[in-house]
């Protein structure tokens, strides 16, 4: 694999995109915390099936086991509650209410409408919107407490009328969730937080326990072992749905001559911190971009708390140097990346070129972290590239639709011969009868005097 750099004690790979194979392409895209897959996957199926067998017994050895917390009750109660809202400042008050006002603002614009459609004479169909009753919510909070991500799924639940909203949260061996997690609860007005997380949570939420309520559908991101632990679940009939594959933090930052390598390095930073297992990428038509960027990102590093981990994600990720911005874009709807940065020239021209993203963030005055926060999208969204399939978190996420349609005489008479013929070529005569026996009827009430339809046809056609 030809690489541009020597220098990678920051960046894992650095490569020049116009040298390499297109399998040398391929591997250099790989997501790094697929090899570990079959692991995580017996483990998490381990997890789940103790968990749904066991209940509560398997909920809390896990939960004493990965998460260290050894509590009499796994749900918060009111008196912590009240005593964690004590903890949060003014200035965080304000902060969170802004967000919340932001997401409440965009999501309700989101709001499906029903639909109503006379698709010939006599045919009226409908698709009608229903919320999901019973939702889990799951909020990460392993390395850092994420208030933030209670709000971007608890709110769009609430405007789409969930009636049960039900948060899980890890909470460690201090034995309370944080108090901006409660805070941020309190603002979207959750039913119920549970002291658990990781896979047993997943599964609690999924099969329920004498302790945590059964939910029809789980949502939030996490780790790979959260990620299996749903896709397990959305598998079982027992179990419960699962909104969208939404795993580790990745951003791809695609940036031109004129771009600011500050900017770059504080939005891979920005991505980095959130785990080890993170990963984020640099495309650039620039070589002098990115090894400024490289000066950067070491300089911005040695100032974060989180360093440690932010190096350790930095170790796994890439610079690519390409030869034109449609190249650039090109290599990122290859990657397909959960967040997607343009600091290029006259950005929002190329937003039109993007396939495949979980959010894009237009122009070098639009940090990702803005999205994250409160710009008032969903920053739940897909990794690991299945953006090519998914999209983000929305108000339709909490909600199912149902047709309905409704015929008249008419419009039965109308479509019934295509009914019949369609069902007899597949060899389903029941189908085709369903429609025949009414056609009867209606020929039958045809040949009675116009005195005698009007009494036959109110008794029989509703």
């Amino acid at each position: 694999m030809a690489e541009l750099y020597t220098n990678k004690s920051l960046l894992g790979r650095i490569a020049n995109w116009s040298k390499l194979s297109e399998s040398d392409r391929s591997r250099l895209l790989e997501r790094p915390a697929v090899s570990q897959s079959q692991d995580i996957g017996r483990r998490v199926a381990s997890i789940v099936d103790d968990v749904r067998v066991g209940g509560d017994q398997a909920l809390r050895k896990y939960t004493l086991e990965l998460d260290g917390y050894s509590g009499d009750s796994l749900a918060v109660t009111e008196d912590e509650w009240e005593r964690a809202l004590t903890k949060v400042s003014a200035a965080e008050w304000a902060a969170l209410k802004r967000a919340a006002d932001q997401i409440r603002r965009f999501h309700a614009a989101e709001m499906p409408q029903p639909l109503r459609v006379e698709v010939s004479p006599g045919i009226v169909c409908q698709r009608l919107w229903r919320p999901i009753e019973r939702v889990g919510l799951y909020v990460p909070a392993g390395t850092a407490p994420l208030p933030s991500t209670l709000l971007m799924l608890a709110i769009p639940a609430e405007l789409a009328g969930c009636s049960e909203r039900i948060v899980v949260t890890p909470v460690g061996a201090s034995g309370t969730p944080h108090p901006g997690i409660l805070a941020a609860a309190r603002l979207a007005g959750v039913s119920a937080i549970f002291k658990v997380g990781g896979a047993q949570a997943i599964a609690a939420l999924a099969y329920g326990t004498s302790s945590v309520p059964k939910v029809d559908k789980i949502f939030g991101p996490g780790n790979a072992y959260v990620t299996c632990a749903k896709s397990l679940v959305s598998l079982d009939p027992r179990g419960a749905a699962a909104d969208l594959p939404a795993g580790p933090s990745e951003v791809l930052v695609v940036a031109d001559a004129k771009a600011d390598p500050n900017f770059i390095a504080a939005d891979l930073l920005s991505q980095a911190e959130h785990g080890r297992d993170s990963q984020v990428v640099l495309v650039t038509t620039s070589e002098s971009v990115a090894a400024a960027t490289l000066g950067s990102l070491e300089r911005q590093l040695a100032k974060l708390n989180r360093r440690e981990i932010a190096s350790e994600s930095l170790a796994k990720s890439l610079i690519i140097v390409v030869g034109s911005t449609d190249e650039a874009l090109d290599v990122a709807n290859a990657y397909a990346p959960e967040h997607l940065i343009l600091q290029i020239e006259d950005a929002a021209r190329f937003v039109s070129k993007i396939k495949h993203a979980g959010s894009v963030f237009v122009g070098p005055w639009s940090p990702e972290s803005v999205g994250d926060y409160a710009s008032g999208t969903n920053h739940v969204l897909p990794t690991y590239g299945l953006a090519r399939g998914h999209g983000g978190l929305s108000i339709e996420s909490f909600m199912k639709s149902m047709t309905v349609q409704e015929l008249s005489p008419g419009g039965l008479r109308d479509i019934g011969p295509t009914v019949e013929t369609l069902a007899v070529m597949e060899g389903l005569d029941a189908h085709a009868a369903a429609v025949s026996v009414r056609l009867s009827v209606l020929d039958s009430l045809d040949r009675l005097p116009s005195e005698q339809y009007a009494t036959q046809r109110k008794g029989q056609i509703p």
